[in-house]
């Protein structure tokens, strides 16, 4: 019989441990051997841990194992002395005594070149090899800021009274509606992937007043281009009791405000790693839609073709004059065309052609959609029908607003592609772990 009582102390330490122990002491450590370089008498194993790259030294004729017996990948169990070194990297070193193989790789040879600084091979090879080439230090540390964008908007929502909740990904209705919706059999009916959380986070403003959720969304959109996914990671959130939908973009604002602090407090190795200069989130203009679409097109001297909607070029416009006029990264887009947001947007009353809806632009590139709600069951049904759409499985999304909703509103940020244009990559691929677009479906 055997009771256990918690999480269990192991005698291997991690790199933030080694940092704060004497340097002259025994320690072991474990990792998988990133690379070895042979000078002769002396090598230097480095080790690949979460925490990044350890220098272990191996001087002939003083450790317990053969050089030639170890290769990359391996797992392995090293004990030593802990050293300072300048030159290593975080400025410590194990000199080795001995050295326990825990598992050694059957494939001597690996498919890319993964201790290399640089993965300099095509995003294809790269994306067929996933496991591997996500070892290398670089491929890694993104989602390591990704991590960081997430665990943001968690402890921040948190800390301004949302609760997190978890909603099917199975369902009987698009929340948007449209031809780009995954259909499949469910048990012999028919049913749909989310597109988004939408109605069951409105839904549970009647119960909380504010929630959030991270999850994937699924979009059926026959595109191949370099920022569209077929499945990505939503950060939604939804806010009762609001006095407008400014109040909506001012809680993004400060998740993003939030946002950068912890990155540059608790991710500065991955900062490093990645040369990533923090944008500024202290300022975010707001402006709206036909304004901005009519500024930049005068400005950079671009012709519109469409009135009602923004193309990538004008985004990038956008993005360009706000940061030449306002020294902003990213930019509000405010008031779009009704007929352009779903039925649920709320409409501007003082010009109904137009919505309390906004787009967040992050360098010229659309990374949020959100807006107030119509929270009235009247309106709502008002403009189902105005759309001359079916109410076919929405009947719960509707008694919820029949038994009475508060003003509320919310959004959606594209995880990936926030993390995409944070890091610069050009392909929103770079910033998957493991994409689903047109062609790929594995790993």
């Amino acid at each position: 019989m055997k009771f256990l009582t918690g999480v269990s102390k192991q005698d291997t330490m991690e790199i933030s441990e080694l940092l704060k122990a004497k340097a002259g002491r025994q320690v072991k450590v474990s990792g998988a051997i990133h690379t070895i370089r042979d000078m002769g008498t002396v090598a230097f194993v480095i080790l690949r841990k979460r925490e990044g790259l350890l220098q272990c030294v191996y001087v002939k004729g003083n450790t317990d194992f053969r050089l030639k017996d170890l290769q990359e990948e391996a797992a392995v169990e090293v004990e030593g002395i802990l050293m300072e070194n300048e030159k290593a990297p975080n400025k410590i070193e194990i000199q080795m005594k001995t050295l326990t193989v825990l598992s050694m790789p059957e494939d001597g040879m690996l498919p890319l070149p993964v201790s290399k600084w640089k993965l300099n091979t095509s995003l294809e090879a790269k994306l067929n090899y996933r496991p591997i080439s996500l070892r290398n230090i670089r491929e890694r540390a993104r989602f390591r800021i990704q991590e960081g964008l997430t665990r943001a908007f968690r402890d921040f929502l948190y800390s301004q009274g949302f609760t997190e909740i978890h909603t099917p990904k199975i369902g009987a209705k698009g929340a948007e509606g449209g031809a780009n919706i995954f259909k499949l059999q469910y048990f012999h009916r028919p049913a749909v992937l989310a597109q988004s959380p939408q109605f069951y986070k409105q839904m549970m403003v009647g119960v909380f007043d504010r929630v959030f959720e991270t999850g994937p969304v699924f979009r059926a959109e026959k595109h191949n281009t370099k920022r569209h996914l077929n499945e990505y990671t939503s950060l939604d959130l939804e806010m009762g009791y609001i006095d407008s939908f400014e109040d909506i973009m001012a809680m993004e604002t400060g998740y993003l405000k939030y946002a950068m602090e912890l990155l540059e407090a608790e991710y500065k190795r991955e900062l490093q790693i990645l040369d990533i200069t923090l944008p500024k989130t202290e300022r975010i203009p707001a402006v709206r839609f036909s304004e901005i679409k009519e500024k930049a097109a005068k400005k950079y001297g671009h012709k519109m073709r469409n009135p009602f909607d923004l193309e990538p070029e004008e985004e990038q416009l956008i993005g360009r004059y706000a940061k030449e006029e306002w020294g902003s990264d990213f930019v509000f887009v405010t008031h779009y065309p009704s007929k352009k947001r779903p039925f649920y947007a709320m409409d501007d009353p003082e010009d109904a052609r137009y919505t309390l809806s906004f787009d967040l632009l992050f360098d010229g590139m659309e990374i949020t959609t959100g807006g107030q709600r119509i929270h009235d069951y009247q309106m709502l049904m008002d403009k189902i029908a105005a759309r001359g759409m079916e109410t076919d499985g929405m009947e719960q999304y509707l008694s919820a607003f029949r038994h009475g909703m508060p003003p509320h509103g919310g959004l959606g940020i594209g995880l990936e592609r926030l993390t995409m244009k944070l890091v610069g990559e050009e392909n929103v691929r770079e910033t998957t772990l493991f994409p689903r677009d047109l062609s790929r479906l594995d790993p």
